[in-house]
């Protein structure tokens, strides 16, 4: 069953509602892309690989909806779905996820809601991201809007996996046997000694980098 207001109002409503969602994916989105770039600038390199942005589906919502067992209106889905503008922000190494995160933290019109570290603290299936929930403001010409986004903050290796635990749970229905998940957490550990062991690589490489250019500087 989708969500779909049967009334006039209703349907303005909810075309208002999907207008402020992806109005906020923009200005996030363009605020990462503002980040990335400024940090190129500074640090000579960018953190962020690649943005992917998302509104969730009617019928995703519905389902969250009666699972806490709630009416499927716009105003319960508002108020009690989290993640219905959802972006995922893939980062070149862990390090870069905090400091990504921490950047956006600081901007001051961002309200941070809510923060879960799932790479401090990863799920017993071994998924781990850092996930950021966050209210933006959107300005509409007549008044301004708050809306939640909820960001996720992967590096390629992590997104990699996730990619691959999506697809077995909705295979199985969230039943998968008990090999697999064996298997996929063994994965997520294995994700999670390439991504320390390229972020020690990448800051060996930058420390050379530096002391190569320090004696450039101070040859006669």
């Amino acid at each position: 069953m989708e969500f779909r207001p049967t009334k006039n109002s209703e349907v303005d409503k909810w075309k208002e509602v999907s207008l402020v969602y992806n109005s906020a994916l923009k200005e996030i989105g363009t605020r990462l892309e503002i980040l990335n770039d400024e940090f190129q600038h500074v640090h000579k390199y960018n953190p962020i690989e690649h943005i992917k942005s998302r509104i969730k589906s009617s019928e995703s919502i519905v389902k969250k909806l009666k699972k806490h067992g709630l009416e499927s209106t716009i105003e319960n889905m508002v108020e009690h779905v989290n993640d219905i503008a959802g972006i995922r922000v893939i980062c070149s190494f862990t390090s870069d996820i905090y400091r990504v995160a921490e950047m956006l933290e600081r901007q001051s019109d961002i309200k941070v809601l809510c923060v879960k570290d799932y790479i401090a603290n990863p799920k017993p299936s071994g998924y781990k991201s850092y996930h950021l929930l966050v209210m933006v403001p959107i300005f509409l010409s007549n008044r301004v809007v708050d809306v939640k986004v909820e960001i996720q903050l992967r590096t390629v290796a992590m997104d990699f996996w996730a990619s691959l635990e999506h697809k077995i749970y909705y295979k199985f229905e969230g039943n998968a046997p008990e090999y697999i998940k064996t298997s996929l957490v063994e994965c997520a550990n294995m994700v999670s000694a390439l991504d320390d062991q390229m972020m020690q690589l990448n800051t060996e490489i930058l420390k050379l980098s530096n002391e190569d250019q320090w004696d450039y500087l101070t040859e006669d």
